[in-house]
């Protein structure tokens, strides 16, 4: 709607989702195994350097090691039996702060994963690759209609798949804004090449398509050092009664 009401009406991007709430109380239980003390025996005299730890909204405790905190719990994430990949696990390195949130009503939406590992061959690139695309391929010729949602998260197919396997993660509102996502693979190969190009001492000239009708590549920007995540597609962003507009980033759409 125009003019007073505006902005009253909201609509879900397509691959959105809303967190139904999971029990918190075990989280906080693993997470004093992995190093983290408990408020109580937090002394800022001893340890004013340590990284505080919250759990939806509550102040939990603190951690020396915050790297391998957040690291294991994004590891063990969309792991079945283990944490739920609706989990949201964020930290902030300036305020010296880890949050997590398990509670209801966040929406959330999914994101390939990009290789961060300074020591992997395939550093900044998508975590999926060919051979998992030719997997769901596969997967697709499995007949599941007499099987049950355990019975198909069980044979670790589809979806469940790329969340287990680490090549989709599900971000919130909050832990975007951590992430640095790029819009298409494409523009995260350009930035790949730009950073190669860097460390040589190359100068970098954007790839030119010679197909005259792909749309006009983005020079990458040389402020991002590295990206995190990439959208499945750019479409995704919108919401259906958007996506039915035609040509939407060439439309400025006002009605």
């Amino acid at each position: 709607p125009e003019g007073q009401a505006c902005g009253l009406v909201k609509n879900l991007s397509l691959m959105c989702d809303v967190t139904v709430g999971t029990p918190a109380e075990p989280l906080k239980d693993f997470m004093l195994g992995l190093g983290m003390e408990i408020l109580e025996e937090y002394d800022p005299m001893v340890m004013p350097m340590s990284t505080k730890v919250f759990l939806n909204g509550s102040w939990v405790g603190t951690v020396q090691s915050p790297d391998y905190l957040h690291r294991s719990l994004r590891q063990i994430r969309g792991q079945e039996g283990l944490l739920p990949e609706s989990v949201s696990i964020i930290r902030d390195i300036r305020d010296r702060e880890i949050k997590i949130f398990t509670d209801a009503g966040r929406v959330c939406r999914p994101l390939f994963v990009v290789d961060t590992d300074p020591q992997s061959p395939r550093r900044g690139q998508l975590m999926f690759t060919h051979e998992h695309w030719e997997k769901l391929s596969e997967d697709m010729s499995i007949d599941t209609s007499g099987m049950t949602k355990k019975e198909i998260d069980d044979a670790n197919i589809g979806w469940r798949y790329l969340i287990k396997e680490g090549l989709v993660e599900i971000l919130d509102a909050e832990e975007e804004e951590q992430a640095m996502i790029s819009m298409t693979p494409d523009d995260l190969s350009q930035h790949n090449r730009m950073r190669r190009f860097a460390e040589e001492g190359k100068e970098f000239f954007p790839r030119i398509s010679p197909d005259v009708h792909a749309r006009k590549m983005i020079p990458p920007n040389k402020t991002v050092y590295q990206y995190t995540h990439c959208e499945i597609h750019p479409a995704m962003l919108l919401g259906v009664c958007a996506s039915i507009i035609p040509f939407p980033d060439h439309n400025q759409s006002p009605r």
